[in-house]
């Protein structure tokens, strides 16, 4: 099966967005948390976290040019912080549902059940309800010609993890935190690791430090 430019630009919206939205692969399932300058709590998921750069620790978020999007760009712009939460398995129809166009005075925490937390001196809530909770301070803000979306990047401030889920050398083992990921617009994928490579070098062959399968 193939398609040209041509083919995807004739297609059906809905059905164009699901192909393009599906080609990038798993993407991360993110609540992100803010707060407009009221205490008005906003909660709306992501697929966008894109990590750009480790010192200081970056990341970035694609948010789109319409719908109550606005609302979570809002209060990063006035703000300046936000809060990124890893979605799990038990929690996975609540923050699916956070994509509902709720009117502005209504809080998706309100609606969906979900918790709002608030750590001492952030002014943006977090979800009660999910194991990995970063908390981000407004870096960067640009509107992207080519199509109207917005890139938001943030610096991490604090992170919050489950006990037992950050390895010796730093890495957070997502599955143990029940992390889950996200395909498209809609489905949803419990993960598992396969294996783990060591540290690519051009004079030694791939080494494989540890493989799911011989467990």
């Amino acid at each position: 099966m193939q398609f040209e430019s041509s083919d995807i630009g004739a297609m059906d919206a809905r059905r164009r967005a699901a192909l393009v939205n599906s080609l990038s692969g798993f993407k991360s399932a993110n609540l992100v948390g803010t707060a407009n300058t009221e205490g008005q709590t906003n909660l709306a998921i992501m697929s966008s976290a894109v990590h750009l750069g480790s010192s200081p620790p970056l990341l970035a978020l694609i948010i789109r040019p319409s719908s109550d999007e606005h609302h979570t760009l809002a209060n990063i712009l006035t703000s300046g912080c936000y809060s990124i939460n890893h979605v799990n398995s038990a929690i996975v129809e609540q923050a699916h549902q956070t994509a509902a166009r709720y009117p502005g005075g209504v809080s998706e925490f309100d609606a969906t059940g979900l918790t709002p937390v608030w750590h001492p001196g952030f002014g943006a809530p977090m979800v009660g309800e999910a194991e990995v909770r970063l908390g981000l301070s407004l870096r960067e803000h640009h509107e992207l010609a080519i199509n109207g979306t917005h890139m938001v990047i943030g610096e991490v401030i604090f992170v919050e993890l489950p006990s037992g889920s950050m390895g010796d050398d730093g890495a957070i083992d997502l599955g143990s935190a029940g992390s889950v990921a996200l395909s498209g617009l809609d489905t949803y994928y419990q993960p598992a690791a396969l294996k783990r490579m060591a540290y690519a070098k051009t004079d030694l062959p791939p080494r494989v430090l540890w493989d799911a399968s011989s467990k």
